[in-house]
């Protein structure tokens, strides 16, 4: 389960079509003109596993054929896109002409329903909710209307996700850089003056030059000349990689640290490796990371970055929503953090997605088989995970912040219903824990 609107497979050809990582373009960063550089701990829950490669497969691979279909496209919209931002008067700003966006997406209904501002031109006046806490660690997050080809995002609409997200979190992590959006959300919180972290990210394809890597690793490099680090928590390079390639080349039962595993580790490094270069290019220090399914992780990919986001989700684990909380914390202990604290370079570890659906569109899909998709039992998971997470420390960013239509519309079941808010931004019948997170 993902969100750039990354939850989406890639169907892998030619394992051998590796992109040549001692150019990608030759870039200048900083004053360094440079390329890319060139199982033991594989005890998971084979429930899970299973489980979640069924219920998510179909839609990270469907959305990554629509995207590889049009990737000449591609091309022309990413020299294209270039245009002035359109922005309401009560989110102008001096730095919105520069940034990317097209018409509004189809999601939802006005950005700006569920919030109000005590000086319309001024979007950090925004009235905060007081029935609401910083409860959260952190919140999974993608603006609507980030998807190539047609991107629809828009500054206003992510203004108004980060005044709302800002009251229940201090951190957001997104999923890829597509449609600009590391520029908008960082100018988001710029405008507001909220106290939030932001983990950037790139999605990586494995079979499509590097076009997808380069193109998004450009968008962030731009970003963060714009707006600098003070925001800026890390770059996630590759989401659910390793259990793509896998899924893609013989099936997600293979060992993600033997031969095929180590394959799609040596596509994805020279990604990692170049953005870390990027970032020492730039003179800045950023930590550089990976995110994939929790039982997937590759320990030569662990080993070359600072920190690990692992998805640990009870729902596709068949379990329980009473049982949810534990199993998930109890997972992430020992299939995640146990793994990386054997590594020589001790990665920090977070959990990149945990959360429960709360409808579904077909009837087949309403149950993981002991509970059912439903607002009640995100309240439960709420109530079980939130506060004891916080109190253990562990670090997650709950799946979602709001529903997502065009998921429902392409992929069904629950894949749209994941978030805390309604997709017009309006708050689910849910009490906020009252807990605060660290």
């Amino acid at each position: 389960m993902s969100a750039y609107q990354t939850t989406q497979y890639q169907s892998v050809g030619d394992t051998g079509n590796n992109y040549n990582t001692n150019n990608y373009g030759g870039n200048n960063y900083g004053d360094n003109n440079y390329g890319g550089n060139s199982s033991d701990n594989w005890n998971y829950n084979n429930t899970y596993n299973t489980a979640l490669n069924a219920q998510t497969g179909r839609s990270r691979r469907s959305k990554w054929i629509v995207i590889g279909s049009v990737v000449g496209i591609i091309a022309l919209i990413a020299i294209g896109v270039g245009v002035g931002v359109s922005v309401a008067n009560s989110h102008k700003s001096s730095k919105s002409s520069n940034l990317s966006s097209n018409s509004k997406s189809s999601n939802s209904g006005s950005s700006n329903s569920s919030v109000t501002q005590t000086d319309p031109s001024d979007p950090s006046t925004f009235v905060r909710n007081s029935s609401w806490t910083q409860a959260f660690y952190g919140i999974a997050y993608t603006p609507e209307g980030s998807q190539l080809p047609n991107c629809g995002n828009s500054l206003e609409q992510v203004i108004t996700d980060i005044q709302l997200m800002s009251q229940l979190t201090k951190r957001i992590r997104l999923y890829g850089a597509d449609c600009n959006q590391s520029a908008l959300v960082l100018e988001a919180i710029k405008q507001t003056k909220v106290d939030m972290t932001v983990f950037l990210a790139n999605y990586p394809i494995p079979t499509d030059g590097g076009a997808a890597y380069v193109r998004q690793r450009d968008l962030i490099q731009s970003a963060l000349q714009t707006y600098g680090t003070d925001h800026v928590g890390g770059i996630t390079v590759g989401n659910e990689y390793i259990l793509d390639y896998l899924s893609d080349n013989g099936g997600s039962t293979l060992d993600p640290n033997g031969p095929v595993g180590n394959q799609g580790a040596a596509l994805l490094l020279p990604n990692i490796t170049d953005t870390i270069n990027m970032v020492k290019g730039m003179g800045l220090n950023i930590p550089v990371g990976n995110s994939d399914a929790g039982s997937y992780f590759n320990n030569e990919v662990l080993a070359a970055v600072d920190y690990g986001m692992a998805n640990v989700h009870p729902w596709f684990a068949a379990e329980s929503v009473q049982d949810g909380a534990n199993w998930t914390e109890t997972f992430f202990s020992t299939t995640n953090v146990a793994a990386a604290s054997a590594l020589s370079n001790n990665p920090t570890m977070y959990i990149a997605e945990t959360g429960w659906p709360t409808n579904s569109s077909t009837a087949a899909a309403e149950s993981d088989g002991p509970s059912n998709a439903s607002v009640a039992n995100l309240q439960i998971f709420l109530d079980t995970f939130v506060c004891a997470a916080n109190s253990a420390g562990t670090k997650y960013f709950f799946f979602e912040y709001f529903d997502e239509v065009w998921k429902d519309i392409q992929f069904g079941g629950v894949e749209g219903y994941w978030g805390l808010f309604n997709a017009d931004r309006t708050i689910k019948a849910i009490n906020i824990p009252t807990c605060t997170a660290p």
